[in-house]
């Protein structure tokens, strides 16, 4: 048989491997500030479901949305999946999500889009106290998150600056206390002596070993606890109604104006508001569903008493996360 010429060989090869590349399915960039071992099993059943492979940069929040903002047009991210609405503020005033269309943002209950549909809640999050069983009584615990700087508490309590929910949490301070409340807060539990830790269940394993007597996490962890656990040795409560403490923050995503693969972002933030995700939220990472077709798991508060309870900040205004990090290190918190 005579030879291909080189001109007609190239053509082939040409042709082939067009062929194979639209066969390939075309991917979505993930930059996540959900933790890994929270979110991963449901990045995994979109792609079964979809055939869309998600390729996920993991990292701290605040973190993600500061490179998002240097990275600006020149972003590789299709989405930004963050667990703190004051990240997604961030990101939207820089301009960089694209408007969700209606048919996204018309699945969440009223309160959980951004205004212009920036983005949408995934799940929500309330900050609480946790407190040793062992070693204290509904009784002995203070009504406002304010009271945890007296002598009294700050030596027994246990915080985490670098985590983004406690960060958000601060910020959230800033808006509802001013920012010289809110340092002179911080200064004086970091100066009465308060355990910093890597994260939330560095928090509640300090209570549970004894290293500290009080915490600041979100509600959830203690719930993945006391699943293998009944008698795990910790409570959690509120503070007094509309106390800035009970702080309830979301999880939210974002689609991101640099994105190529519209379809792909637009399919997996869709994805995250079906049953299966609201449902996988609720029964096992025991946050709070933003659907109203879904409802909280059985150990969490309905959400008339999360209303009765939250403080009256807007979610939207939790947005300048560089202040509040600007302060955590002035205070030597970072």
């Amino acid at each position: 048989m005579k030879a291909l010429s080189l001109p007609l060989f190239a053509l082939v090869i040409l042709v082939t491997a067009t062929g194979c590349a639209e066969t390939e399915p075309e991917s979505v960039t993930l930059y996540s500030g959900r933790s890994q071992s929270l979110v991963q099993p449901l990045l995994d059943r979109f792609t079964e479901e979809t055939g869309t492979p998600v390729n996920v940069r993991y990292g701290d929040t605040a973190q993600l949305a500061v490179a998002l903002i240097e990275e600006g047009d020149q972003s590789p991210a299709d989405v930004f999946w963050a667990q703190d609405a004051g990240a997604l503020g961030a990101v939207q005033n820089a301009g960089l999500f694209a408007e969700l269309p209606d048919e996204i943002t018309s699945r969440v209950m009223p309160g959980f889009t951004a205004k212009g549909g920036a983005w949408v809640a995934t799940s929500g999050r309330a900050r609480v106290l946790a407190w040793s069983s062992e070693r204290l009584s509904p009784g002995d615990l203070p009504e406002r998150i304010e009271d945890l700087a007296r002598p009294e508490y700050a030596s027994r309590l246990g915080w985490a600056p670098t985590n983004g929910s406690f960060q958000a949490a601060v910020t959230a301070m800033r808006v509802a206390l001013g920012d010289e409340a809110t340092r002179a807060w911080l200064q004086a539990v970091k100066d009465g002596g308060a355990t910093a830790y890597g994260n939330n269940r560095s928090i509640l394993e300090g209570i549970a070993n004894g290293e500290i007597d009080l915490g600041l996490p979100n509600h959830y962890y203690l719930y993945r606890y006391t699943a293998d656990n009944p008698d795990y040795p910790v409570e959690q409560s509120f503070f007094a109604p509309g106390n800035i403490g009970n702080l309830i923050n979301v999880a939210g995503i974002g689609h991101v104006t640099s994105s190529h693969n519209t379809p792909q972002a637009r399919a997996l933030i869709a994805f995250l508001l079906e049953s299966t995700a609201q449902n996988y939220f609720a029964t096992e990472t025991f946050e709070y569903p933003v659907t109203p077709d879904a409802t909280p798991g059985d150990d969490l508060a309905d959400f008339d008493k999360l209303g009765q309870l939250r403080p009256d900040v807007a979610l939207e205004r939790m947005d300048d996360l560089e202040a509040t990090l600007a302060m955590l290190r002035e205070v030597g918190l970072l």
